[in-house]
């Protein structure tokens, strides 16, 4: 079976939205995501429901079905080799490769993909710090938590980001808060929960609560 363009960017969607098929989706959260009409939405869900890639019941919403994480996270897995292949080949900043591989993931050549796959040297985690799944659709997880969890004292990695915007990843760019970074937080403010942090023992930075709260840290 094959999907639409449409289909595909509609079930990865409902996929992130599910935290992995963990919950039921509602109509509302998919039309917000897709940033189109409720009445859309629903037309395609009769679409995905036909081609049983989702369960959808009227007023309870939807969940993913086993054959839909599979394309879900076969989308996913392309989308995020080809980031890395656009930063590290094609020298694309971190902020410039999200609209290029929306319309890259999208081929339909699984022995492109494992040559991709093959060529990059079989990648775990793209340039955002997402984990890439396998062929099979495995993902290797580690343990994370938000930089604003973190205590004063306690030191980690920075290993992934949740807002991939490109106005974030600038500004991450411009104050040297990159994936790989060794940070260590120095104080905390108790009146608006800012931080500040120590980069690669040489570098302090003083960073508000949202832009902590959108930064994934594994601790050391």
């Amino acid at each position: 079976m094959e999907l639409t363009v449409a289909e595909e960017n509609y079930l990865k969607a409902i996929y992130h939205l599910s935290e992995g098929g963990k919950k039921s989706v509602s109509t509302n959260d998919i039309a917000a995501e897709m940033k189109t009409k409720a009445a859309s939405v629903s037309d395609m869900l009769r679409k995905l429901g036909e081609k049983e890639v989702i369960e959808y019941r009227k007023y309870y919403g939807l969940q993913i079905t086993d054959s839909g994480k599979r394309y879900a996270l076969q989308t996913i897995r392309k989308h995020r080799l080809w980031e890395v292949f656009l930063v590290e080949k094609l020298n694309f900043a971190w902020d410039e490769v999200h609209e290029v591989a929306e319309q890259l993931e999208h081929i339909q050549s699984p022995l492109l993909i494992q040559r991709l796959d093959a060529y990059l040297n079989f990648p775990k985690f793209d340039p955002h710090g997402d984990p890439i799944p396998d062929e099979f659709g495995d993902v290797r997880a580690r343990p994370r938590i938000q930089l604003n969890d973190m205590e004063i004292d306690q030191m980690g990695q920075i290993v992934a980001v949740k807002d991939s915007s490109a106005a974030f990843l600038r500004y991450l760019d411009k104050v040297g808060a990159y994936i790989g970074a060794r940070i260590k937080v120095l104080d905390k403010v108790e009146f608006d929960g800012s931080l500040e942090i120590l980069v690669d023992q040489k570098k302090t930075l003083f960073m508000s609560k949202d832009v902590a709260s959108n930064i994934l840290v594994l601790q050391s």
